[in-house]
């Protein structure tokens, strides 16, 4: 009867723990992942066509966007 008394006090101390605090937890991770889910602009690249973001686009001095650096030196197509 003992052992029982103890298995339910333990389950309670972490159902208080580990319960409360993700439900704490969970209104701030959704205001977080609201402000992540931004959508990006996206843009072809001027050699292969593929669409990337446009912050990890390169560019060149004429201001056309490629997926990398080696497209980037082999030009438009």
């Amino acid at each position: 009867m003992k052992y029982l008394l103890v298995i339910a006090v333990v389950g309670i101390v972490l159902w208080l723990m580990f319960g409360r605090g993700r439900r704490a937890a969970r209104p701030a991770e959704r205001s977080r992942a609201a402000a992540r889910a931004e959508p990006a602009e996206m843009v072809a690249c001027a050699h292969c066509g593929v669409h990337l973001p446009a912050d990890e686009a390169v560019a060149d001095a004429a201001g056309r966007r490629y997926c990398g650096e080696a497209h980037r030196l082999a030009g438009p197509r």
